[in-house]
């Protein structure tokens, strides 16, 4: 399997579906299924029964996992979606930057 170009932690934008247009925070990263969930982007309403989570049961809205394909890292300069790449820094080490700034991703 290949590296994914977003980690846990990354700020996304999100290109299409119904939650396009909106960025968020990657919560998780369900790398064999090549899929994130992105903090208040593309909510689910989930049926519950009541239970020790939620005594009062009904329905719950939820983040729904989007495929890493729609999802964009945001270059940390302009604020806008970028390309990631891979390039050595001075140390030595394999580190991401954004493909418009060229400014190193942490």
């Amino acid at each position: 399997m290949s590296k994914l170009h977003i980690k846990k932690g990354d700020t996304v934008y999100v290109n299409t579906g119904k939650s396009k247009g909106k960025t968020g925070r990657v919560l998780e990263i369900m790398a064999e299924k090549q899929r994130a969930i992105v903090e208040g982007a593309n909510f689910v309403s989930k049926h519950t029964k009541p239970n020790a989570k939620a005594p009062q049961g009904g329905i719950i809205k939820k983040e729904a996992s989007i495929h890493i394909s729609n999802l964009n890292v945001v270059d940390p300069k302009s604020g806008k979606p970028t390309r990631i790449g891979r390039r050595e820094n001075a140390e030595g080490k394999l580190v991401r930057y954004a493909k418009k700034s060229g400014e190193e991703i942490k």
